[in-house]
């Protein structure tokens, strides 16, 4: 079985701020020497990277050849799901004997994205379904499903206070710093803020004109890496790490793609023989805070302190094609570095647009 024996990420920044001037390459290179360096992998066998909104080209390829690497690097896209599904990538070609050693995250410059450097006249956004599929952009999506669920922009905004607010606690405790590695000048995740409930209580709906979903309960789009190093269990010795005891990659109804990770979860967990009940931490890539509500309204959770206590990506910022990458780094911090006994186990799960969901089981192993 595959084990997730180290994990590191950069600082998230937002979009044409603290690194805009990085391309995807750097961002991906420095995580991929830090997390390499710090599980002491000699040898690498493969590079899976996931990205989003890139210019393509094979940015796996190209980091690995940055950080010095001759593994032959592969760029998988699953939207906002990228990242994750780049580390259960990484899993399954060491669980089927095809690699010894494999790094596995995710990168996005939402700063350099096609539609940001050259404009939309140029690059159209991209489509997901063929008709007669739906196929929404995310945030009437996110729109959509508040309408349809009832959830109010007050609970939303209550939801995206509480994000920003855990991660400024955070990086006030410094429960970041181990797990992250400074590119450029920019020394913090810098989106999060102290959010006044008076100023959103006036902010106009994002994606229609009375709508709930506003520019605060939706995740801005970001720059930033992440990347873990993942060795087959009887190679690590005795370094602790993540055991990945199960995936699911599930595809549903992409009029919803904000709800797929519910299936992802309920398969992962089935597949493992374990209730979510017995998952000690969960990492959920919240695009938008309608997502999230819906999502824990559906696994039954309700307002869990297991899920994201230390802020998640309304908080920290959404670079696509990192995110779910970031989402193990930070179940890694909390459980490995955080001293959690063998066997606790931990969760991460993400919605891609096209109705995608991806999750990744996993238990600490000492």
């Amino acid at each position: 079985m595959s084990v997730i024996v180290a994990a590191r990420r950069t600082w998230v920044g937002v979009a044409g701020r603290g690194h805009a001037a990085t391309d995807e390459t750097t961002l991906a290179a420095a995580v991929l020497a830090a997390a390499g360096q710090d599980a002491r992998a000699d040898t690498v066998d493969d590079v899976v990277l996931g990205n989003a909104a890139g210019h393509g080209g094979n940015v796996a390829r190209r980091a690995a050849l940055a950080t010095g690497l001759t593994a032959p690097g592969v760029t998988v896209d699953r939207q906002c799901a990228s990242g994750l599904a780049a580390i259960v990538t990484g899993a399954a070609l060491i669980d089927a004997g095809q690699a010894g050693t494999v790094l596995a995250g995710g990168v996005e410059s939402g700063s350099r994205a096609p539609v940001r450097a050259h404009g939309p006249v140029t690059y159209s956004p991209a489509s997901f379904t063929p008709p007669p599929w739906a196929d929404p952009g995310l945030g009437p999506a996110a729109e959509r499903l508040a309408q349809v669920r009832g959830v109010d922009r007050e609970r939303q905004h209550r939801w995206a206070v509480r994000s920003h607010a855990r991660v400024l606690a955070a990086h006030a405790a410094g429960r970041f710093a181990a797990e992250t590695v400074a590119v450029g000048a920019l020394d913090r995740d810098e989106h999060a803020r102290t959010l006044d409930t008076r100023v959103l209580d006036r902010l106009p709906g994002a994606f229609a004109p009375r709508g709930t979903v506003t520019a605060a309960s939706a995740a801005p789009v970001g720059d930033g890496a992440a990347a873990v190093v993942l060795v087959h269990d009887g190679a690590r010795g005795g370094s602790p790490g993540l055991r990945v005891v199960a995936t699911a990659t599930c595809g549903a109804d992409p009029a919803w793609p904000m709800l797929a990770p519910v299936a992802a979860v309920r398969a992962a967990c089935s597949r493992a023989g374990v209730a979510l009940d017995e998952v000690a931490a969960v990492e959920l890539v919240e695009a938008f805070a309608a997502q999230a509500l819906a999502v824990t309204e559906d696994l039954e959770v309700g307002d869990d302190p297991r899920w994201s206590p230390d802020g998640g990506t309304l908080g920290l910022g959404h670079p696509f094609g990192a995110s779910g990458a970031v989402a193990v780094v930070r179940l890694f911090a909390r459980l490995v570095a955080g001293g959690a006994p063998a066997g606790t186990l931990g969760l991460a799960t993400a919605a891609a647009a096209g109705g995608v969901g991806v999750a990744l089981l996993v238990e600490v192993v000492r």
